[in-house]
């Protein structure tokens, strides 16, 4: 069964308005599946085939030469100076929707598109499936969801979480980083994700977890580029603009997928989420991951921050636009308390305008609270 994605009219709509649509993302987030499904029309060629690869490495324009009326490419980054040869012809054919680009290594492909394609294509972020399409009728338990993830392969080949990503993790560290960077101790690398896990929703101490891993702050920091680019994780960055407070700078750590994050922290079972002590961080971390895949979906630019001074006052989400924000504030308890409602209040004392405050917590009724949208953590899309 084929999940339709919410982001496909965006790009419909799109590939009318520009010759060449980029679609990038995770591995295995879908790209192929919708840009097949999109442009069933279009002839496809996959990069990865090494036959095909050698064609477009060293014949490019031989190799587009088979596509007169255009095709979806897939893995581009697989031979990025094809981008140059693609711009010459959608100048010359001056046809919107020609080529329909996929790529999973953001920051590879990223130079050579910008370079060789500015103005003349889309970029599309595509994450892996969100709330409601991965469960748009069976009713939703919050434990099973964490501990899955929102990986499109797991519920279109019903393979079993901890496997998908074991095998993922391997593909990933094994075959990806070779194309990518040369990082010649993997173990310490599959290490270093791990504690990564373990610091989910936290804010990132760069002299913690260089120790902890044995490696010196430029290679961590290289490292945790890697991983923000290969869409692993986020790093959420600290809000400050016009505040003359102090406030901290380090940014907080996130995995765009929850059940990824589970993996690597061990966790066998949805019921191991329990009582786990992370167990709140990777609700928050589920929150707004789904609040970027909704900014993504939309085809809008991501302004998310968080809010921390070193008074202790702190706001998981802050929406930047520009005039205005809106805050979010999440919490894992089944059961609202008044207490919660405290960071909301300290912005209230601040010189910046709030448009909407949102509580998104564990339980399973939305309403609205003291001037606040509380919504049940099932409701995120509303958002």
């Amino acid at each position: 069964m084929i999940i339709k994605r919410k982001i496909a009219p965006e790009i419909l709509t799109l590939s009318r308005q520009f010759p060449v649509i980029t679609i990038t993302g995770p591995r295995q987030s879908g790209k192929t599946t919708l840009a097949q499904m999109l442009f069933p029309d279009k002839p496809y060629t996959n990069l990865e085939d090494m036959e095909q690869r050698d064609f477009a490495v060293h014949d490019p324009k031989g190799f587009l030469e088979q596509f007169p009326d255009g095709a979806v490419i897939d893995e581009i980054q697989r031979a990025p100076n094809l981008c140059s040869f693609i711009q010459v012809i959608v100048d010359k054919t001056k046809k919107n929707g020609f080529f329909i680009l996929t790529g999973s290594h953001q920051f590879e492909m990223m130079s050579n598109i910008s370079q060789s394609l500015a103005g003349r294509t889309a970029i599309i972020r595509l994450l892996p499936f969100d709330l409601e399409e991965a469960y748009p009728n069976a009713k939703k338990q919050l434990l099973d969801i964490l501990y899955t993830g929102f990986y499109p392969g797991i519920f279109q080949n019903k393979i079993n979480p901890s496997k998908f990503y074991s095998f993922y993790i391997a593909t990933y560290i094994e075959r990806d980083l070779h194309q990518l960077v040369n990082i010649k101790d993997l173990s310490r690398f599959e290490t270093f994700i791990r504690l990564c896990a373990g610091r989910t929703g936290q804010l990132l101490n760069y002299t913690s977890l260089s120790n902890e891993c044995g490696t010196d702050q430029k290679t961590m920091k290289n490292w945790l580029s890697i991983l923000e680019a290969s869409f692993i994780i986020k790093l959420l960055k600290p809000y400050y603009k016009n505040l003359g407070k102090r406030l901290v700078k380090a940014p907080k750590l996130y995995f765009y997928d929850t059940g990824l994050a589970c993996y690597l922290l061990g966790i066998k079972k949805p019921e191991h989420l329990q009582n786990h002590p992370l167990f709140g961080n990777l609700f928050e971390n589920f929150i707004i991951a789904e609040v970027i895949k909704n900014s993504f979906n939309k085809v809008e630019t991501e302004n998310l921050f968080f809010f921390r001074d070193h008074s202790g006052h702190e706001v998981d989400l802050v929406f930047d636009n520009i005039t205005s924000i809106r805050l979010l504030e999440i919490k894992a308890a089944k059961t609202i308390h008044s207490t919660f409602f405290a960071p909301f209040r300290y912005f209230e004392t601040l010189d910046i305008p709030v448009e909407k405050s949102y509580l998104v917590y564990g339980g399973e009724q939305s309403y609205k609270r003291e001037g606040i949208h509380v919504k049940a953590w099932k409701d995120i899309g509303e958002i």
